[in-house]
């Protein structure tokens, strides 16, 4: 169908635009002017929020804010479905955006927000896994007292739970002196051993893992708990063997008071979940799951803050500080840690 020629005022002749498209074109308009106004003051409100200036709202602004969003939403999603022009799709899908923010966005920036979770909630986070916490302490005790005995009866399990790039001079039947160089003072910082760098990674990994395997009802986070702590407890018996307790102790408490208790509380997070799983109580299991993994999620978050101050305190003091400084700075971190999950940030009853 051929387009109809009109006359203009100046005696040219120009073709008209087909129907289907003026149609279309007076839809638009027609859309556009019946909504605009909400439009309108949903962009000025959501401006004055951007620029910060809250005060400078109504409460009549403020309670209209939901309701204008859903309909600016609604508005795209007809403009979309009806294929309306392209400037009227850009200006909704950019104001809806914006809007979304202010309405379902998060209320505090990532400072207000690293100062809430410092300031208590990692602390109440941890707290609220505290029977999942007893149950992993115990599991990884009963680790080290199983890898101490099963070597103390047979020298053989030694090779069995210490790999060889751990064990390198670090084996039974190896000289009291030898033991003993190995747990001296560094002469400089740069002095970090493969041993201490291989048992952070160790560590590290195994808090990963004890979290991410605590879906499967929390029994493989126990299984590796037990044994990464029978490898300590191999290594305890050989500088027990050698008479060289409090040395290695000393050796281990400076980094491994806030390593291995960073093992702990991910290996507590990853159980914390398999057991709401296993049972919901009341809730469904996704629910249980969903609810858990959130709170385990906050625990972990402090549990990389421990691995960073722990592969610090390797680093440096540990090499470079005898017996008596790696014993104060081990209780140190110790007393430290446990005042700050199970002390600070506790609520206050009105």
């Amino acid at each position: 169908m051929k387009a109809p020629i009109l006359k203009t005022l100046f005696g040219k002749a120009e073709v008209a635009s087909p129907p289907d498209i003026e149609a279309a074109a007076l839809r638009s308009d027609r859309f556009r002017l019946e909504r605009e106004h909400d439009w309108r003051r949903l962009e000025d409100i959501v401006g004055r929020m951007e620029k910060g200036r809250l005060r400078g709202l109504s409460d009549d602004d403020v309670l209209a804010l939901p309701a204008l969003y859903r309909t600016a939403a609604s508005s795209l999603a007809v403009a979309r479905e009806t294929s309306l022009d392209a400037a009227t799709l850009e200006y909704l899908d950019s104001l809806v955006q914006r809007a979304w923010f202010q309405v379902y966005g998060p209320r505090h920036g990532f400072v207000a927000w690293l100062r809430g979770f410092l300031g208590g909630g990692l602390s109440r986070a941890i707290r609220a896994i505290w029977l999942d916490i007893c149950i992993a302490l115990a599991v990884m005790v009963a680790g080290t007292i199983t890898g101490w005995l099963l070597v103390a009866q047979d020298r053989e399990w030694y090779y069995a739970f210490v790999p060889v790039q751990f064990a390198d001079t670090r084996v039974p039947g190896a000289s009291r002196e030898v033991l003993l160089e190995s747990l001296q003072v560094e002469k400089d910082a740069q002095g970090m051993s493969t041993f201490a760098a291989f048992l952070f990674s160790n560590n590290a990994g195994v808090s990963i893992l004890a979290f991410a395997l605590g879906f499967a009802f929390g029994i493989p986070s126990l299984m590796l708990l037990v044994h990464n702590m029978a490898i300590l407890g191999a290594m305890l018996w050989l500088y027990a063997d050698a008479g060289l307790t409090l040395e290695f102790a000393a050796w281990l408490s400076v980094h491994g008071t806030t390593e291995l208790f960073a093992i702990l509380l991910a290996g507590a997070a990853g159980m914390h979940i398999g057991r709401s799983m296993a049972f919901p109580g009341n809730r469904s299991i996704l629910a249980a799951a969903a609810e858990s993994g959130r709170r385990g999620a906050q625990v972990m978050v402090g549990v990389v803050l421990m691995l960073v101050a722990a592969a610090l305190l390797e680093a440096f003091p540990r090499q470079l500080l005898g017996t008596e400084g790696r014993l104060i700075i081990g209780c140190v971190m110790l007393l430290f840690w446990l005042a700050y999950f199970f002390a600070f940030g506790q609520e206050r009853k009105a």
